[in-house]
């Protein structure tokens, strides 16, 4: 845009601005929440940090980026008149203060009603989509625009950029629903070709005049809410103030393991993003949601998507929510491939129980040695117990009883060796978890809890092993919490090696729901962070997870999954190692069963096109501009296609045939081997391979 223009849209001569909505102000009820929160915060936390200075500036960055995580909204001289309080937050909490909360979001309503105006005015101007410029779409720590000639240029940048993307989303989307068999779902067609048909230029119309709504609408419920939240989470990042609605919200969602589309959301840069998948749920069982995908829109069954970007999370969920046997159509942006599209059809369902319970197989596994081996693995999506008891006369199914049967019937087949399959495991039941360990061990502890006052060992107390054979635990990004305890608890007494991604997750800290309320006022709860998990060595899982002892190449270790992706999140630390005694000493081996292994991958055609497209997403990660040229963007969509495609024919999600599942499955494949090396290594070095 010329600099004529862009002063023109400075001065406002080119549209009126909307008439800016009545000011939002705090009432007294917000003011005993903000001082009831300043009480619990200190007294609660794990950490016991008092509100401090440092805390109050930590707070204020959160705040801000709550609001405008892209840095578009306000400008550096906005963001500058608010520094004066940046060390006086936590002051004006303790007294019961939050008008500071409505200083800057009326500042805030302003700037969108602005640039709401000025985006109007752009698609009226129109946009030359072959010049060769960039935009800088990870903006996250940009600067904020120094004035208005810069803001009004970025804005023309941004808008161009989602004109660009939403025009390669219908094209693409074109080319794809020619390509359609008949017999496809005919609502995602319906629905498809219903959005296809309005123009790029009015479907952004409609995101920002929604957006306008919504931030016009918001109230100071909301506000509160996520201005204390800026605190509990200056803390850590699983600390949470909930509202009275909010906490009506928690109820319902924590219930969306059973019912729903059976995934987890969190916001992230004005998105909800898949967090998890509940096992057995419909969004698992279809397989095209990923973990990491950016839901944008949402559409119920034929109806025209609306657009979500922007929205607070509680509103999305309800949106996606619904009856079962209900059709929910998402646009999401797929993790692996950020410069596209797609559209996800899913039949809202229950999750089958069924399919979150463990499950074995034995497979016949040919050895370094060209012995055929028998090889029993163990799949584990969750930590399971059925608080509500078994049937009269049996004991409560959970998923330690199902894993020990399923191991006393791989035993009665004599198999050499066990992968017990956690990846994508987000946990559940801990006393599972430590019953679980029982099995493969005499007794002894395995997990260390720490809290304010006190260390908690859990321990095996079965003098008993239902397994005494090696066993490899395959993990990854995603396996957290009470698969980290286990993973741990059996790679500290050097009962099992670990494969996988680098690292697991690093979710290794506990959270207590507190009442805020009192006899007269709802305040909401306090959703915060009272125990840190420990190894029987003396590490936390929290942070570092478990780190694998051979890695294999993994999709989730090139994109931002994980603990330490988190602002805030709280350290790892080491307390005193409980007592125990190893029972095992795998590392003897493992430099011997890396080295097999990389030679194994290296000449194996499969294994290395997988890690050449590994190593491809990692680059497209790193990426941090991208063209403003249609042409070139449009390229660039079909290359990430492509990769994306290339990435499915290896990933076993993507089948319900079991065959193809496990043709596909290159890093269990690969694990499988690895355990045959070591069951060789054990027959041939028994004393150095396993003491």
């Amino acid at each position: 845009m010329n600099r004529w223009l862009s002063l023109f849209f400075s001065m406002g001569l080119l549209a009126p601005l909307p008439a800016p909505a009545a000011e939002l102000a705090p009432d007294a009820n917000q003011g005993k929440v903000a001082r009831m929160l300043s009480l619990n915060m200190p007294l609660r936390h794990l950490s016991r940090e008092p509100l401090s200075d440092q805390i109050s500036t930590n707070a204020l960055d959160l705040f801000l980026t709550s609001l405008d995580f892209e840095r578009t909204y306000f400008l550096a001289s906005d963001v500058a008149s608010f520094e004066p309080s940046r060390s006086e937050l936590d002051d004006q909490l303790k007294l019961g203060d939050v008008t500071f909360a409505y200083r800057v979001y009326n500042v805030y309503k302003t700037r969108v009603a602005n640039r709401v105006a000025f985006v109007k005015e752009l698609l009226e101007q129109g946009f030359d989509l072959t010049q060769d410029e960039s935009y800088a779409w990870k903006r996250k720590d940009a600067a904020w625009p120094a004035d208005e000639e810069a803001w009004n240029d970025l804005w023309r940048r941004k808008i161009k950029h989602e004109l660009i993307a939403r025009t390669v989303a219908q094209q693409i989307g074109t080319e794809e629903s020619l390509g359609q068999n008949d017999e496809e779902d005919e609502t995602t067609n319906s629905a498809s070709a219903a959005e296809s048909k309005l123009p790029p230029e009015e479907q952004i119309r409609k995101s920002y005049d929604r957006l306008l709504t919504i931030v016009q609408d918001n109230d100071g419920g909301w506000l509160l809410e996520r201005y204390l939240n800026a605190f509990t989470r200056a803390y850590d990042p699983h600390t949470d103030y909930m509202s009275p609605s909010s906490q009506e919200d928690f109820s319902i969602n924590m219930k969306l393991s059973l019912e729903g589309i059976g995934a987890l959301l969190a916001s992230d840069e004005g998105a909800a993003r898949v967090e998890r998948l509940i096992p057995g749920g419909p969004a698992e069982r279809d397989g095209r949601l990923r973990p990491g995908d950016k839901i944008i829109a949402v559409a119920q069954g034929e109806g025209e998507a609306v657009d979500v970007l922007h929205w607070p999370l509680t509103k999305t969920v309800r949106l996606i929510r619904g009856e079962k046997g209900s059709k929910v159509v998402l646009t999401v942006i797929p993790v692996a491939a950020p410069a596209t599209q797609a559209r996800i059809d899913l039949t809202r369902d229950e999750v089958k129980l069924e399919e979150q319970a463990a499950k074995s197989e034995i497979r016949q596994i040919q050895g370094p040695d060209g012995l055929e081996r028998k090889i029993g693995i163990i799949t584990l999506p969750e930590f399971y117990a059925d608080m509500s008891g078994g049937k009269k006369g049996e004991l409560p199914r959970s998923s330690a009883r199902d894993v020990a049967d399923l191991l006393g019937k791989l035993q009665a087949e004599k198999v050499e060796g066990l992968v017990l399959d956690l990846r994508s495991n987000g946990g559940g039941s801990l006393n599972d978890a430590v019953e679980m360990t029982g099995l493969f061990i005499e007794s002894g502890p395995v997990v260390q809890i720490k809290n304010q006052r006190q260390i908690q060992t859990l321990s095996d107390p079965v003098p008993e092993v239902t397994y005494t054979g090696p066993v490899v635990v395959l993990v990854n990004r995603l396996s957290a919490s009470a698969s980290e305890i286990l993973a741990a608890a059996l790679q500290d007494y050097g009962r099992a090696i670990v494969i996988g991604d680098t690292r697991t997750h690093g979710k290794g800290t506990v959270q207590t729901l507190v009442n805020l309320s009192t006899a007269n006022t709802n305040m909401g709860s306090l959703k915060v962070t009272t125990a840190t998990f420990y190894r029987i060595a003396g590490g936390s899982t929290q942070l570092r997870g478990v780190e694998s002892d051979i890695v294999l190449p993994s999709p989730l270790d090139q994109l931002e999954v994980g603990e330490e992706q988190l602002p805030h999140a709280m350290p790892w630390t080491v307390t005193d190692p409980a007592f125990y005694e190893r029972v095992g000493q795998p590392e003897a081996v493992l430099p011997m069963l890396r080295q097999r292994s990389a030679a194994r991958r290296g000449e194996d055609s499969r294994f290395s096109a997988y890690t050449n497209l590994l190593a491809r997403l990692a680059e497209r990660q790193q990426s941090t501009n991208i063209s403003l040229n249609l042409q070139k963007r449009l390229d660039l969509a079909h290359s990430e296609k492509e990769l994306q495609k290339q990435l499915e024919e290896v990933d076993p999600d993507k089948t319900t045939d079991e065959d193809k599942k496990k043709s596909k499955d290159l890093v269990m494949k690969e694990s499988l081997q690895i355990l045959c090396d070591w069951v060789s290594l054990l027959e041939s070095q028994p004393a150095t391979a396993t003491r």
